[in-house]
């Protein structure tokens, strides 16, 4: 009888527990939209949508003072190797524009020494000019565009059930750990509130 009282109790403990953490897990995003409980006079609503902005804007924080700022998104793009793209595409268009826009009657060798000219003055003042371009780019960018308020912006522009599917992909097996969990400490906290319940008959 007295093992049948503990296997009541530690049943009804279970599952308790794991139904406590599945509505805990299901609360973090469901429902979307506050919903107002009349009887309790209270308002639900899942925790994520409700504090949506605030996590936004702590992660637009987050990744522009901390993981990626504007500064050195543009550094990237102003690296070397970028630079002699650059002065390729540079001297591609030139040569283009030469060979389409000068007269025909110009003699080709001409045109060979006008390209060759321009060709020169890039080797020698394109890097330079390249660089200052670049850094009026940087210093207009960083006064400019706002990283963390483009994140923020995208954040809460964001389908609320596509970024529950995203999260839920992510963590399915550890949320899902969280559930077992309540069920196995609700198992325990059953049995041994049996225990004490026999004891003190």
């Amino acid at each position: 009888m007295n093992l049948i009282i503990l296997l009541i109790l530690a049943t009804i403990g279970a599952v308790i527990g794991w139904i406590t953490n599945l509505l805990a897990v299901k609360l973090l995003f469901k429902p979307y939209e506050p919903f107002h409980l009349p009887i309790l006079n209270i308002q639900l609503q899942g925790l994520i949508p409700k504090r949506r902005s605030e996590i936004a804007v702590s992660i637009g924080k987050t990744i522009e003072q901390d993981l990626l700022s504007i500064e050195e998104i543009i550094s990237k793009l102003s690296n070397s190797q970028n630079k002699e793209e650059i002065f390729l595409v540079i001297k591609s268009k030139i040569n283009r524009i030469i060979g389409e826009r000068l007269p025909a009657i110009i003699p080709s060798p001409f045109k060979g020494m006008i390209q060759s000219y321009i060709e020169d003055i890039i080797d020698q003042e394109g890097e330079k000019i390249i660089t200052e371009i670049m850094e009026a780019i940087i210093e207009k960018g960083t006064s400019t565009i706002q990283l963390s308020t483009m994140i923020e912006e995208k954040i809460n522009e964001f389908p609320m059930d596509k970024l529950e599917q995203v999260v839920l992909d992510i963590a399915k097996k550890e949320l899902k750990h969280i559930e077992i969990l309540g069920g196995v400490l609700g198992f325990v906290i059953g049995l041994l509130q049996g225990i004490l319940i026999i004891f003190l008959q």
